[in-house]
């Protein structure tokens, strides 16, 4: 499976000849499985149309940083979030030094500003403005602050030099792009992962259950195979797909999941508990559909659920351990207690009583602690986000060998 599959793509697309290649670009992302957004900016329109790109993307194409209707829903900050990778391509001379300078002064250079996913620059320019030491100099200011920087090529030009300056072919932008989501962090582990809400039954049509849409968790899952891990999704039931490259265990209830875990934990190097587990269920599961009566009350009897994440910490030897915790009030106090008292290696704090994240939305934003520090990842979508804690967690498995 391409590692493009399911990825959002932001392409930006900057003034000059190369423009066109855009077109076809945005056609190899999409065979790749990718899923592109189309920025352009006015020199961009002056080569190419935005009717061309919308009609190839299927989305329509952004262009005006103060549209109306657009930032009546902050459409800047919307896309900034939305992409897993900006890829802006072609990149002129005029588009890079702005970009170094952090200028905002138009649609794409305010989304690279507000977007916490990674950037790329396919650079393309006449060779003397390529080789011009202020371009140089950009270009090293770019590598230095990890913005990915894709060629040039070298050859002939639309303007008759030869040298250094063309903006790759669009197959070699899509395989760079590629590798970027293909980290190898987590290569030789083995993850497991928990996902999704359990359901506790009450009779055969009624169960206890919560809001979890597993999205956290899946995207957990594909963020560590993509780090090379052997990986092992144990998920209660959603309405997603299973992602590819990974074994997919499907339970319902909470004592299911636990009996998964103890299965796969074996050799595990780290254990990620992002299921929303029930903490109670039914003492007692009724046979048949319990009717409903002339009462205005009924009682249930409650039993507590097994702890899935603490009992995999109390296992000897453990991996590493990685839990969740999803408040409404106290967060940092609660889950330090929690990552206490569980014996954690990490613990991925969010507020779920924050509009916009949190349960059965396409957006996160949390903070990770451990015993000795706590950084904070503000909101992203939660696909960028799984890849920003794989990272974490594989940095944190470098600290302890």
């Amino acid at each position: 499976m391409s590692s493009l599959a399911n990825k959002r793509i932001l392409l930006g697309v900057t003034g000059g000849i190369a423009a066109y290649k855009s077109a076809d670009l945005v056609r190899r992302l999409q065979d790749a499985g990718a899923e592109v957004q189309v920025v352009m900016t006015a020199a961009a329109q002056e080569f190419i149309t935005p009717l061309t790109m919308q009609a190839l993307s299927g989305n329509p194409v952004h262009t005006t940083l103060l549209d109306p209707e657009a930032e009546a829903g902050m459409g800047h900050i919307q896309l900034a979030r939305w992409a897993d990778l900006v890829l802006i391509a072609p990149a002129s001379a005029d588009f890079i030094a702005r970009l170094v300078h952090g200028q905002g002064n138009d649609l794409l250079t305010t989304i690279c500003l507000a977007t916490a996913a990674p950037i790329a620059v396919a650079p393309a320019m006449n060779q003397g403005m390529w080789r011009n030491a202020s371009t140089q100099a950009n270009v090293a200011v770019l590598v230095e602050r990890k913005i990915q920087v894709f060629g040039p090529a070298a050859g002939e030009q639309a303007c008759g030099d030869i040298g250094p300056g063309r903006m790759l072919e669009p197959l070699q932008l899509v395989d760079a792009a590629a590798r970027l989501f293909s980290t190898g962090a987590l290569a030789g582990k083995k993850v497991v992962i928990t996902a999704g809400p359990t359901r506790e039954a009450i009779d055969p049509v009624r169960y206890i259950s919560n809001h979890s849409s597993g999205k956290m968790g899946y995207a957990l899952a594909q963020a560590a195979a993509e780090a090379g891990a052997q990986t092992v999704l144990i998920s209660g039931p959603t309405q997603l797909a299973a992602p590819q490259r990974v074994e997919f265990v499907s339970i319902t209830t909470a004592e299911e999941m636990l009996a998964a875990s103890l299965r796969h934990v074996n050799e595990c190097d780290v254990f990620i508990a992002a299921a929303a587990v029930a903490d109670y269920r039914p003492a007692h599961i009724a046979t048949q559909k319990i009717k409903k009566t002339a009462d205005e009350h009924m009682t249930l009897e409650l039993v507590k659920n097994p702890d899935i994440v603490a009992s995999i910490a109390a296992l000897d030897p453990k991996p590493f351990t990685v839990g969740f915790a999803a408040e409404s009030e106290n967060l940092l106090a609660y889950a330090q207690q929690k990552l206490e008292r569980k014996n954690l290696d990490l613990i991925i704090a969010n507020n779920i009583s924050t509009e916009g994240i949190g349960f059965n939305s396409d957006d996160n934003a949390v903070t990770v602690m451990t015993k000795n520090d706590q950084q904070e990842l503000g909101q992203r979508s939660k696909q960028q986000l799984a890849r920003d804690l794989i990272a974490v967690i594989a940095q944190q498995l470098i600290t302890q060998q």
